[in-house]
């Protein structure tokens, strides 16, 4: 895993930092240093599974406020790194997602399993983003009439009742429904249902399906129905 995963160091005493890239270095992290928050703030990041080895205090801002500046979006594990702490600061770096906070002078034998446990996280969440942005790019080959017609697709909705609310023709919904399960990989409606879910794509039919007075438990009761029209 070692190879496909990134270990960022920031720690603004030159000499940590430098301690710490060699030792990661040499049990076959790849690592990447920085002295400052701006600095790794701004460095582009490869789209690799990554941690965070952090220091507490970083002169004028501390590891707690990066860490809050940090974009959700990449949702790095981070390790806390201090020469001292107490019990609230260690509660406040957990809660904004700390993996471990080690204190200095490092102990290796912490260190290298706080580094392995963050780099799983980081890989199972780096995982969990890919998938969703497979998903997002099978949905955008889908024409613009083929997203209107799936939210009627996993809402249950029959082909007439979708034909009759899009002002179009059964038939030529039946092949908007073909097109779709096959862009979306989809083997089954239960499995379209499933993606449509983790797209967010249910909510945004539900209004139109209480006009029909559908309910999600009506709607499962006659999906076999609706998949065979």
């Amino acid at each position: 895993m070692n190879g496909n995963t990134i270990v960022y160091v920031l720690d603004d005493d030159s000499r940590v930092r430098k301690s710490l890239e060699m030792l990661l270095s040499s049990a076959g992290y790849s690592v990447k240093q920085f002295a400052s928050p701006d600095a790794f703030l701004a460095f582009p990041k490869p789209n690799l599974p990554s941690c965070l080895v952090l220091d507490l205090n970083l002169g004028e801002t501390t590891g707690l406020e990066l860490q809050q500046r940090i974009p959700g979006e990449a949702a790095l594990p981070v390790i806390f790194l201090s020469g001292f702490g107490d019990i609230s600061t260690t509660v406040k770096a957990m809660r904004g997602g700390a993996i471990e906070f080690l204190s200095k002078p490092i102990d290796e034998s912490l260190l290298f399993p706080a580094i392995d446990s963050a780099l799983r996280v980081a890989e199972e969440r780096w995982n969990e983003r890919e998938a969703q942005s497979s998903l997002w790019r099978k949905y955008e080959t889908l024409t613009r009439r083929e997203q209107q017609v799936l939210p009627y697709v996993v809402s249950g909705f029959l082909n007439k009742q979708t034909a009759y609310e899009l002002g179009t023709s059964e038939i030529t919904i039946r092949i908007h429904r073909g097109q779709i399960m096959r862009k979306m990989g989809a083997d089954s409606l239960a499995h379209l249902v499933r993606i449509a879910v983790k797209l967010g794509i249910p909510e945004s039919s539900w209004n139109t399906a209480q006009r029909h007075g559908l309910s999600a438990s009506s709607g499962q009761n006659w999906h076999s129905e609706a998949w065979a029209s």
